[in-house]
């Protein structure tokens, strides 16, 4: 019996599930994974707290807009320690119809906590 590596497995389960989306499902699928590819550890400058970019929110916004918008603009921010939070949101909306605004409200509420997070260490490394 041919066994198959679990990757290959993996890689033909998610494209049987891609296939059974609708474009704009697929759309955020994408969006989302091209998130979670960024969210390797961004190191934490030696001498100077970065400061967020002041990146306005748009009178109208998808989810997955504001994550990208939100990933811009706290750049600083290690992403791996979103990914939990922010996957819970995304979920929340997608597949259970969460309003866009209440969860990009969240988000941006979400980021910023995590940037005082950022700022706090910050200042103790700087102690």
């Amino acid at each position: 019996m041919h066994m198959q590596h679990p990757q290959f497995s993996e890689k033909r389960q998610l494209l049987k599930l891609f296939a059974q989306l609708t474009a704009t499902d697929r759309h955020a699928l994408l969006a989302f994974a091209e998130f979670l590819v960024q969210r390797a550890p961004t190191p934490m400058a030696a001498q100077t707290l970065s400061l967020p970019q002041q990146i306005e929110r748009p009178a109208i916004e998808t989810v997955i807009g504001a994550i990208k918008r939100l990933s811009n603009a706290y750049y600083m921010l290690d992403r791996s320690t979103l990914l939990n939070d922010t996957s819970t949101l995304m979920s929340a909306h997608v597949l259970q119809g969460r309003n866009a605004e209440v969860v990009i409200d969240e988000l941006e509420t979400l980021f910023a906590r995590h940037y005082q997070i950022y700022c706090e260490a910050f200042n103790q490394d700087a102690n």
